[in-house]
């Protein structure tokens, strides 16, 4: 493993061993606000509507190219998963969080199982035929990749896959 990757792994596990340094690097950091909400009102009860599952925990197949954990600025790609997909048949690749539950269950970041129970009960209507999977870590110039090309690809295929509600599960 390269001397970066065991670097932000380590920083990774110091974070979320001691919260007091977490809190710290939040206060010192600039995130992006944004005054308007993408939100669009339910026009039907959700045990009648598509749902999909979005991860920002670097999931993907492990046939799929990994995301890109070299480029300190993070990897602004994402990765489709077929909603059909054995857990068995993916990885993670991201070091800014520790993943080493989530490796042993991928529901953890990935709720792949819990979706499809989802579905059984009919407690929602349908289970979209894929799912999107982000690195998380986006810094300076891949925020505006992100933002104009990433991200308004992916809502295109939510849309022309008519799904209503879309459940996030950040790393």
């Amino acid at each position: 493993m390269a001397l970066r990757q065991k670097k932000d792994k380590f920083i990774a596990n110091l974070l979320t061993k001691y919260p007091r340094l977490l809190d710290k690097w939040i206060q010192k950091s600039e995130f992006i606000e944004f005054n308007d909400s993408p939100w669009t009102q339910l026009e039907r009860e959700v045990n009648q509507c598509r749902v999909t599952l979005i991860t920002s925990g670097g999931v993907h197949l492990k046939s799929q190219t990994p995301f890109n954990m070299t480029d300190p600025a993070g990897d602004p790609t994402f990765r489709e998963i077929p909603a059909n997909i054995s857990p068995s048949d993916l990885t993670i690749t991201h070091n800014y969080y520790d993943h080493s539950d989530a490796d042993k269950d991928i529901n953890i970041i990935l709720p792949l199982e819990r979706i499809q129970d989802l579905k059984q009960s009919d407690d929602i209507g349908d289970v979209n035929h894929r799912h999107f999977s982000f690195m998380g870590h986006i810094m300076h110039h891949h925020i505006d990749t992100l933002m104009k090309d990433t991200a308004p690809n992916v809502a295109a295929k939510l849309k022309s896959d008519k799904v209503d509600i879309a459940i996030l599960t950040p790393a």
